[in-house]
């Protein structure tokens, strides 16, 4: 990745690294676990270069270059707050907010608490509206990790150690990812050093100890008094194994404006397996005079 830049503390003495690139209208693209701002490089650039956007993209809270703060709030108001505080600094007024995976959480907390703030939404899973389906067999297969994540193991099986690092991460990459990809080695490498540092991996589980992840929301859930008024536009990939999508059927009580795409032949990371298609959808939106 390029060289990243910090933003002064926020409130919560968050400092986020952040890259930037482009002109025209502002897009903030907010990444996933276990991935860093990184995981939207492709999309950022294909945005940039094509003369589409003022693109900003961020690790968040508790990841990357980003502040660890042992204790710290890094559950979505959190980083909806340091999101918010990021765009305060570049004087951004509005922006199209871009997410998946913990991003897609953070950028509906934003535009639910500052709808005004976010001119439209480009999401991917996860989504409200799974409820207690998130109990079911399949699915309580693939969402062990947010327990695990919720002990004291990691701190002693996983961090700190470059190889179990490595070896846990390729699972997820390779598990969670579309049957045409291959996660690089590269990406591998530079993920490692990312999370390998001591104290890395427990602050990026942090969201799941924090009660953000999705069993915890989901169970939760009810659907709300106001929707989400901010124009959405959601991207469900066609092999995610955590989300199928039959979940997508409830959206619509979340979401008061919401454009449903099946996003085909990828998996869970769909930013980096298909950058074309998520930048597509991007100038489609921010040239629909929502951005």
């Amino acid at each position: 990745m390029a060289g990243s830049t910090r933003t002064t503390p926020d409130a919560d003495g968050y400092a986020l690294a952040y890259e930037r690139a482009g002109t025209g209208s502002p897009v903030l693209l907010l990444h996933g676990w276990p991935g860093d701002r990184g995981d939207w490089a492709a999309v950022a650039h294909l945005l940039a270069d094509a003369g589409t956007a003022d693109v900003v993209w961020p690790d968040l809270r508790g990841f990357g270059e980003s502040d660890k703060h042992e204790g710290g709030d890094v559950a979505a108001a959190g980083q909806a707050r340091s999101a918010l505080a990021l765009l305060d600094e570049l004087g951004i007024e509005r922006a199209v907010v871009a997410g998946y995976d913990v991003g897609s959480r953070v950028a509906q907390t934003l535009a639910t608490e500052h709808p005004d703030r976010v001119a439209a939404l480009v999401l991917a899973p996860p989504l409200p509206g799974a409820g207690r389906r998130v109990l079911e067999p399949e699915a309580a297969a693939e969402f062990w990790y947010q327990h695990f994540h919720r002990l004291g193991l990691p701190e002693q099986v996983i961090d700190g150690r470059p190889d179990a690092v490595r070896a846990y991460l390729r699972h997820f990459w390779q598990h969670w990812s579309g049957p045409d990809f291959t996660v690089e080695e590269e990406r591998l490498d530079r993920l490692t050093e990312r999370y390998s540092a001591p104290g890395a991996f427990t602050a990026s589980v942090g969201w799941y100890r924090s009660g953000s992840g999705m069993i915890a929301r989901s169970l939760a859930e009810e659907p709300p008094a106001n929707r989400i008024t901010v124009p959405t536009t959601v991207l469900w990939p066609e092999h995610d194994p955590l989300f199928p999508r039959a979940w997508s059927d409830r959206l619509d009580d979340w979401f008061e404006k919401v454009d449903l795409r099946p996003l085909d032949g990828v998996g869970h990371f769909s930013p980096v397996e298909a950058p074309d298609r998520w930048a597509a959808v991007l100038t489609e939106v921010v040239e629909g005079g929502r951005g």
